[in-house]
């Protein structure tokens, strides 16, 4: 590519749904000029999940490229093997825990929607390392991947209904805004098409709903995934086994009819040898003010049924991310087209919303996105404006919306009525009425979180591990609304909120002001975004390169 500021299709996020995107149109119209834009220092470095995946989806994407991928050495070193011991928890008290899959497989015999929680003869995975390892597939198709790339502005053209490219944030700028001898402006990249691949509440995707007019049935839900990456000993690892996953219904964040009433749960997945993912999710939707979700990742590592497991082992590497969790009734489209996109643009995976609550994955789907967002614009770069036309109906052929039809009213039914009703009541899901449910932030009170670990979580050492850098002296990317609400409103209803769930410990209360004090800890999960309880933060997005550097996360 001579020129990467003048391109026929600018791909902004460069994940699995992303880079999926870019090999499509490049294996259908070798002669596109294909770019994909994102803003960690290198490919996988923004990038954490469970994971586990279903591999028809990866098949679908490399199949045509080689056949016998399967059997190279970077797949092997990516995909760590099959599901072959899947193990559905529910953890009653500290002690206590029942294998609830029989009642999965009793689901999945009667054609209940929780049959597809079921992870037998998946992949497990380092999303990560399989980022990376998209990123080679795609700059050897020849896409133009580019890491160190931030967006802070699509420009929409409201006349022609139409992206016209976009806006790179400025470098070099103080902590006031004041030009550096090393100001860098930032350069506006014009594009054909434009498919946004950032992830889950992604800067430019929201700002694109909102310009371009598009809207959801009900509110995005969302939910914070906490992870560490744990060294265990051999006698540890071969006692959990290769190909064993867990997922942890109940405590400590459910405990039902005595509280605490939290929707979520803990994974436990085998990574590279003699490591163990141990994460904990918690749906945002909680009402604890004085809750932090890495205290309940603490108590879940603490469980009688967990601890040997883990006991005495080092810590690695660790993270967190939001999880999209509103399902169909969250995905953005078009009001007169019902496009997911308009014009010349597109969302695909964590961006439009593509996880599926009741498989409690959504990896195959983003990349199934991502071949359906390839296809449509390889096929319409003389008619730039179809793309998102095209990409809705080919999405309607694929698994994908039709998998997020049968778990459309899951995650509304269990914020509706909480875990111990909600949960059974979404069997009928699908006969169930659409619910109004309140955005996350607005569901925060006073209650406190009655289970505490005995010792204080170490954030700073959490952050350590997640290998995260931004420039100290760059304008904060975090936006206060209005400081006096944090002062005189938030700090004496709710003691401040985003000083205990931010899992980097950005937030600090400085005079009497809480304030992000320590921006460059931060983890781009962007949580505080979603559940100060007064929405009165704004994520924006800092200086390319910065944030974590997960390898194996």
């Amino acid at each position: 590519m001579q020129d990467y500021t003048k391109v026929s299709v600018l791909i902004v996020g460069g994940g699995p749904a992303g880079l999926s995107a870019g090999i499509t149109v490049k294996r259908r119209n070798p002669n596109a000029d294909v770019c994909v834009i994102d803003k960690a220092a290198a490919a996988g470095n923004h990038n954490l999940s469970g994971a586990v995946l279903e591999s028809e989806s990866l098949a679908k994407l490399l199949d045509p490229i080689d056949p016998q991928w399967r059997s190279s050495d970077e797949a092997k070193a990516v995909l760590l093997g099959t599901v072959e011991k899947d193990n559905m928890m529910f953890f009653c008290g500290r002690k206590w825990a029942f294998n609830i899959l029989p009642l999965l497989k009793m689901a999945r015999g009667l054609k209940l929607a929780f049959g597809q929680m079921m992870h037998e003869g998946d992949c497990i995975c380092s999303v990560s390392k399989l980022t990376a390892w998209l990123s080679k597939i795609a700059s050897a198709e020849g896409v133009e991947v580019m890491h160190g790339f931030a967006a802070e502005n699509i420009l929409w053209d409201e006349g022609t209904g139409r992206a016209t490219g976009v806006k790179l944030v400025d470098q070099g700028l103080n902590k006031e805004r004041q030009k550096e001898r090393n100001y860098l402006a930032g350069e506006i990249i014009s594009a054909d098409v434009v498919i946004l691949a950032e992830g889950c509440d992604g800067l430019l995707s929201e700002k694109f709903i909102q310009r371009a007019g598009l809207s959801r049935e009900g509110h995005q839900l969302y939910s914070l995934g906490v992870k560490e990456l744990i060294r265990v000993s051999d006698a540890q690892y071969q006692a959990f086994t290769e190909g064993r996953v867990v997922h942890a219904m109940g405590w400590p964040i459910w405990r039902p009819l005595i509280g605490p009433s939290m929707f979520g749960g803990g994974i436990m997945y085998p990574m590279a040898t003699n490591h163990i993912a141990v994460g904990m999710i918690v749906g945002l939707d909680y009402k604890y003010c004085d809750f932090n979700p890495q205290d309940a990742l603490t108590l879940f590592k603490e469980h009688a049924w967990v601890k040997p497991f883990i006991d005495g082992g080092q810590v690695t590497e660790a993270g967190a991310k939001m999880i999209p969790e509103g399902g169909l009734y969250a995905v953005p489209r078009c009001p007169a087209t019902g496009t997911i996109g308009r014009g010349n643009v597109v969302l695909i995976g964590d961006s439009a919303g593509f996880v599926n609550m009741l498989k409690i994955k959504g990896l195959h789907n983003a990349i199934e996105s991502g071949i359906a967002a390839g296809t449509a614009a390889a096929d319409n770069l003389d008619s730039p404006l179809a793309v998102a036309q095209c990409y809705s109906r080919l999405l309607k052929d694929t698994r994908v919306l039709k998998e997020l039809e049968t778990a459309k009213n899951f995650r509304q039914t269990v914020a509706r009525f909480g875990p111990l009703q909600g949960i059974p009541l979404s069997i009928f899901g699908g006969w169930l009425p659409k619910f109004n449910i309140e955005p996350d932030y607005q569901t925060m009170t006073p209650q406190r979180y009655r289970l505490k670990p005995p010792v204080r979580f170490d954030k700073d050492t959490f952050t350590a591990m997640a290998a995260t850098v931004h420039r100290e002296d760059q304008p904060c990317h975090l936006l206060i609304g209005d400081p006096a609400v944090c002062a005189e409103q938030c700090l004496p209803k709710f003691g401040a909120p985003c000083i205990t769930f931010c899992p980097a410990g950005v937030y600090e209360t400085i005079h009497g002001q809480p304030k992000p004090a320590n921006p460059s800890n931060c983890l781009h999960c962007k949580t505080c975004q979603r559940k100060c309880p007064f929405d009165n933060i704004r994520w924006t997005v800092p200086e390319p390169t910065g944030g974590p550097r997960y390898k194996t996360m």
